[in-house]
């Protein structure tokens, strides 16, 4: 139950967002030179790794999630960020298409209520500061109360930035004592939410009265069919399920590998440091991972596979950097199905025909994980797109590391982002990355152009029948 606010909470908001619009105005003034030099900035700020690496460290320390050496990577993500921004325009026209007449010009959203997680308390900060000066927008940054020292950190490293280019430090401002009651006074207040995070989060979000975007939970699936390169698989699956302890959404929680290849597939994991559990042992994990009705326990999540055995009460060895067991069945009661959150991975085996394949995924993703993403390994274009048809998912990863490829990578064309949307499956408004054109209106100036109207028989086709406008 959430405690109500104080008035002195509701006086604090009121000054951030008193502040937060005074920025806006002054921000919404920038031309495009200016605003993609502020971009620069900040991504720098936060880049730049003799800052972030003792943020990632006191990420871990604060929270007790994740890995330290995973969150000094996530920095990449930045980059990305600024690539795609400073490609594209975001003040004035942004985009014409002569043929319809039509003209696009972009407007700031203006004030933006941030929702921060836990798992990635200050690359997401770091990231959709990018996207938000890149609109001229201004943001306010709630932290999780589990993160709030190292997210404000963090947000005040990308103040400095600003004042340094001679900016109003308010286009970003942080909640230094983050609450839930806090957090919905907050959403109140804004023009736009956007809320990365478990699923109460995103809907207290919804709830608001404010237009939001969100993120859908995970529980990634990838399939590994006959003709996939095993050693390529494995060694793109370690990279996806360890990174961050496997605290993402994205990454891989269960292989629905073929039968042909599944010795094969379950040895290449073993040699890129999968430790394959007994089904006692498998038994052990399940009762530190789940309470009796299935709902997902926090001590285990996001953590070292040494650590999660250690609390199953058993050992593995100290090279081993996540932990196999075989699925023992597809279904809300059978909890390995379900999204892990940390160092596990569940390997189920399909036999016959690829649409076997397809009916365990479906199944999967009944479970949970609806909306979020799944992959493949394969070099047969027709399972691809068969896959493509078939998976209730808003993004599908092609022969690369689902966690990596999902949120933009350097090798693939997804738009760089630490939110993401899952459609309607996933209870969001969106089936796509959150990125920059999420943080910007559009006004769309529409010129006369020739009259464009088939007649009626090219529009009706066979329904068409003479005098049909007639009365």
């Amino acid at each position: 139950m959430a405690k109500e606010i104080t008035q002195e909470q509701i006086q604090m908001i009121d000054e951030m967002v008193e502040r937060a619009k005074k920025a806006a105005a002054v921000i919404a003034a920038y031309d495009q030179a200016r605003v993609d030099r502020l971009c620069r900035a900040v991504a720098a700020a936060t880049y730049d790794l003799k800052a972030w690496a003792p943020l990632c460290d006191e990420a871990v320390a604060e929270t007790g999630l994740g890995d330290p050496v995973s969150k000094r990577n996530k920095r990449n993500k930045i980059k990305l960020i600024l690539r795609d921004c400073l490609r594209s325009p975001s003040v004035g026209v942004i985009e014409e298409i002569p043929e319809k007449g039509l003209v696009k010009y972009a407007k700031p959203v203006g004030v933006i209520a941030s929702l921060v997680p836990t798992t990635n308390p200050c690359l997401t900060p770091a990231g959709q500061g990018v996207y938000a000066v890149k609109a001229r927008d201004v943001m306010i940054f709630s932290p999780h109360p589990r993160a709030k020292k190292v997210t404000f950190k963090c947000v005040e490293m990308m103040r400095a930035a600003l004042v340094r280019e001679g900016a109003p430090a308010d286009i970003f401002q942080c909640i230094p004592d983050p609450s839930i009651a806090v957090s919905q006074e907050l959403m109140k207040r804004c023009d736009l939410v956007i809320a990365t995070g478990g699923r109460p989060m995103v809907k207290s979000a919804y709830s608001s009265g404010t237009p939001a975007f969100g993120s859908g939970a995970g529980n990634a699936t990838v399939i590994i069919d006959e003709t996939a390169n095993c050693k390529e698989a494995a060694m793109n699956t370690r990279i996806s399920k360890t990174s961050d302890f496997g605290s993402g959404c994205s990454c891989d929680g269960n292989l629905v590998i073929h039968e042909s290849v599944f010795d094969e597939m379950t040895a290449c994991l073993q040699a890129e440091g999968g430790y394959l559990a007994t089904p006692e042992e498998a038994e052990k994990l399940k009762l530190v991972m789940w309470d009796a009705e299935g709902h997902r326990l926090p001590q285990t999540v996001a953590i070292a596979p040494q650590k999660l055995a250690e609390a199953a009460g058993f050992s593995i060895p100290a090279d081993r950097k996540f932990i196999m067991v075989m699925g023992d069945g597809i279904g809300k009661e059978h909890f390995f199905s379900s999204e892990k959150l940390t160092t596990l991975l569940s390997l189920f085996k399909y036999e016959g025909e690829f649409e076997n394949a397809l009916d365990m995924m479906r199944a999967i993703f009944e479970v949970g994980g609806k909306g979020h993403s799944c992959g493949i390994y394969s070099f047969s274009d027709d399972h691809i797109d068969r896959l493509g048809k078939a998976a209730p998912v808003s993004r599908i990863m092609v022969r690369q590391p689902n966690n990596k490829g999902n949120a933009g990578s350097a090798t693939n064309g997804m738009p760089p982002t630490s939110s993401m949307g899952c459609g309607t499956w996933g209870g969001n408004i969106v089936s796509e990355n959150i990125a920059l054109k999420h943080y910007m209106n559009t006004t769309w100036v529409a010129r006369p152009i020739p009259e464009d109207m088939p007649s009626l028989e090219e529009l009706f086709g066979d329904f068409f029948k003479p005098g049909m406008d007639q009365e």
